[in-house]
């Protein structure tokens, strides 16, 4: 079986799994006050062209959303986010168990509107009644989003300027980041993120790390005792070298941004395929995940050879999977899956939503 499910079906890169092996020995302090959390700080906030950020490791997405949203959100507040988004949709509550509610937004692509937030807000404030309703506190968006799309640097703009009017923290979801850095329909920098949102992550368990998030804080008035949120929170490791380690490994000399253009271009090779065949897409994804929408009779046939995620069926006949690659994708393999979806009869009826 040729695994197409994921983005962390794989360990991590091997230049991180050597120097974690090089490194055994050396003895350092805990909780992410050695040498090597603190240079892998320092590649960070070059790489965000900003020597004033904080930067803090943590274990995986799940313990940073639930530990950043936490933070910020005083207990009658909530935070605006698409319908589809991450933590509405494949967290099992975790925010909710924080003591706080998701106001989510519609969304067919993924995305949220700098308008959308606009109206929300509006309709908040303008309700005479809104000291019985949930206050928004905070946006949450990902990039790129749960379906492969990412936000243009207008967009991005557009929606930290209305977040600013409202003095609402803007925090973006970077767990996959670099494969939206790679895209080539991207226009913006990391530089240029740290400079439109109040605090964000970049991913590294999904993006050749073993495991780990880089939360990264950018508004001063955000900083404030997070080490201790952290700690409270689950999400600080004793051995927190491990985490300063794969941080420093993936920045030091641009391995980060390496791994993620293999993955993007190996996932757009698996679109053309798709679409050479006369397949449409749930959505129209440039980063690492592709959603082609098949007959059940296609995607039964894919699967004896092939795992993807069953995604979202779209009528009677026909369902939109994933396809994820990754780092560690081997080309090889996506070579078959071309081969095989050229052998698939095509489709010409049935268009994306």
């Amino acid at each position: 079986m040729i695994r197409f499910e994921s983005d962390y079906t794989e360990g991590a890169h091997e230049r991180i799994m050597n120097k974690m092996v090089a490194t055994n020995r050396v003895q350092t302090s805990g909780y992410g006050v050695d040498e090597y959390c603190e240079r892998a700080r320092q590649y960070i906030r070059t790489a965000c062209g900003n020597e004033a950020v904080d930067v803090h490791f943590l274990v995986g997405g799940t313990q940073t959303n639930m530990t950043v949203i936490s933070s910020i959100l005083r207990p009658h507040q909530g935070v605006i986010a698409a319908v589809t988004g991450h933590i509405a949709v494949h967290e099992t509550g975790a925010i909710e168990a924080t003591g706080h509610k998701i106001l989510t937004l519609p969304s067919d692509d993924g995305k949220i509107t700098a308008a959308q937030v606009q109206q929300l807000y509006e309709q908040h404030w303008n309700d005479a009644t809104h000291e019985h309703i949930t206050q928004p506190g905070m946006v949450y968006i990902s990039q790129p989003t749960e379906n492969g799309t990412i936000y243009s640097h207008a967009e991005l703009e557009a929606l930290y300027e209305i977040c600013q009017q409202h003095d609402l923290p803007l925090y973006i979801d970077g767990a996959r980041l670099g494969y939206a850095l790679a895209s080539p329909e991207n226009d913006l920098t990391l530089e240029r993120i740290a400079e439109l949102c109040d605090v964000f992550y970049i991913g590294g368990t999904k993006v050749g790390a073993l495991m780990g998030e880089a939360v990264v804080f950018v508004n001063d008035r955000l900083k404030k005792d997070f080490r201790y949120l952290i700690k409270q929170r689950g999400g600080m490791l004793a051995k927190g070298r491990i985490l300063g380690i794969q941080f420093e490994t993936l920045f030091e000399d641009g391995l980060y941004m390496e791994v993620s253009q293999h993955a993007v271009q190996q996932a757009l090779r698996i679109r053309d395929a798709f679409a050479a065949q006369g397949f449409t897409f749930r959505y129209d994804s440039s980063t690492n995940q592709q959603f082609p929408i098949v007959s059940h009779e296609v995607l039964d046939k894919l699967r004896t050879k092939y795992s993807f995620s069953l995604w979202e069926k779209v009528d009677e006949q026909h369902s939109a999977i994933r396809f994820c690659t990754s780092w560690a994708t081997q080309v090889q393999q996506v070579d078959e899956l071309v081969n095989d979806i050229a052998q698939l009869e095509p489709v010409s009826s049935l268009t994306g939503r």
